[in-house]
């Protein structure tokens, strides 16, 4: 009941902003849109002629929205979608949501340049850039997205939408990083569980301490600074500034991770816990299924992690804290996955006017309150952040908190950006390699491809 009157406060709250934002996605039926759309284009071309021709007569449109394959937001998405179909019965909303994570930025590739696929597509801020430079995306119409109403009433964070100038993207939701723990892990380490860890030295410390190891096997990790994770945004965007090194340029030119001694020591602060604190490896360990099933004590994850636990973890007996600091230093990652036009859509006028119809829906306030409930992220609007209930809530609270001292990081491409510290990671863990050696590789790879970026600008 106390979930439920602060879902409806939050949604008044919301309401009365007046904001735009939110996220959507249909009901989906065989699930086969994004096979069809690389193996059959010609019969996509025949279903678009007809969308154009049902248009013209006043009838039916169809248009694709396409996300990866991640249940809390394939629920929420199709909840919206209903919604949106039934207030625009002339539009029919194709939820495509098949595709795994680790494919879907190739099946947008094969897509997009075809002709097919979709006419409004989720994808993480931090691929924009690269999205924007094969030309997949087109700028949202500012008669239905006027650029200072989006700064007035979305977070800071989606300035990382706008690339000279020109709003190419809009989130429904945005989240920040928080440190979740598992209270009965750390009652049988001897821990209490209603002081976790606060500091960097403290997570040290609780980490060791409730770390249970039989021979080389761990039974229980204590926590684990997997880069294939969040650790990599941990690492750069936290445990850098905490010991006093920013790490980008301000003209977000050149890579600064290994620019002064803090760089190094931020670095090996991060190894430590695979190397000489021995709370677990990278390498030996699987995220989230691990914390979900009762196997890690402390664990870096996104509010979008609380739905997944809700959906398949509900016994877990567990709680949520604000990034640990260090130094006297508050710092997380902000970070959000957001939705496009696609040229697919600017092709033709009446698909273009259905998507810019849909996306102005999925990105209203309304919405966001959907998202909060279902997927655990935050709305992307700032009334949010301003409700003290929702700052009050033992979950959803961390991440609130956090949102005034998020950072998000401009990326050329954030998939590259993490392979590098992923492969500088695996070098030390798994080879002995030297930490700092493979941190300045790390640093040498990310900026040539800034270098490259930033060429012919």
């Amino acid at each position: 009941m106390k979930q439920r009157k602060l879902w409806s406060l939050l949604s008044l709250l919301l309401i009365a902003a007046l904001a735009f934002t939110a996220c959507a996605a249909p009901p989906a039926g065989d699930s086969g849109a994004a096979g069809a759309a690389t193996e059959a284009p010609a019969d996509e071309a025949a279903a678009d002629a007809g969308g154009e021709a049902a248009a013209a007569d006043g009838e039916v449109i169809e248009i694709e929205y396409w996300q990866y394959n991640f249940q809390a937001r394939i629920d929420a998405m199709n909840e919206l979608i209903a919604q949106f179909e039934a207030e625009n019965p002339n539009i029919k909303v194709i939820h495509n949501s098949d595709t795994p994570y680790d494919n879907f930025r190739d099946k947008i590739a094969a897509s997009v340049p075809a002709g097919v696929g979709p006419d409004v597509v989720s994808l993480f801020y931090g691929w924009q850039t690269a999205w924007l430079d094969a030309g997949y995306l087109v700028p949202l119409p500012e008669d239905a997205f006027p650029p200072d109403e989006i700064r007035a009433n979305f977070s800071p964070m989606v300035e990382a939408s706008f690339v000279d100038g020109t709003l190419y993207t809009l989130p429904t939701a945005v989240r920040t990083l928080a440190l979740f723990y598992n209270k009965d892990l750390m009652e049988a380490a001897g821990l209490d569980p209603e002081s976790p860890p606060t500091t960097l030295d403290e997570l040290k410390e609780q980490a060791v301490q409730c770390t249970v190891r039989n021979g080389d096997a761990y039974e229980v990790f204590g926590f684990v600074a997997n880069p294939a994770g969040q650790g990599h945004h941990w690492f750069r965007e936290v445990l850098l500034r905490q010991f006093g090194q920013q790490p980008y340029s301000d003209d977000n030119r050149t890579v600064l991770w290994n620019a002064s001694e803090g760089g190094y020591e931020a670095w090996h602060e991060f190894l430590s816990f695979g190397t000489e604190l021995e709370t677990g490896r990278s390498d030996l360990i699987t995220e989230p299924d691990d914390f979900l099933a009762g196997k890690v004590c402390f664990h870096i994850d996104g509010s979008f992690r609380l739905g997944s636990i809700a959906e398949n973890a509900p016994d877990l007996n567990f709680g949520v804290v604000e990034m640990p600091e260090h130094n006297g230093i508050k710092s997380t990652f902000g970070s959000y996955w957001t939705h496009g036009i696609t040229q697919k859509a600017a092709a033709d006028p009446a698909r273009m006017e259905a998507a810019t119809k849909f996306l102005q829906f999925i990105t209203t306030p309304e919405a966001g309150t959907l998202w909060v409930e279902m997927v655990g992220e935050l709305p992307a609007q700032l009334a949010a952040a301003e409700n003290p209930e929702l700052l009050a809530d033992e979950k959803l609270g961390a991440f609130v908190a956090g949102l005034p001292y998020a950072v998000s990081t401009f990326f050329v491409d954030e998939s590259k950006d993490r392979q590098a510290i992923i492969d500088a990671n695996d070098a030390v863990i798994l080879t002995g390699a030297d930490p700092d050696a493979e941190l300045d590789i790390a640093v040498q790879t990310v900026q040539e491809m800034y270098d490259e970026f930033w060429a012919d600008r």
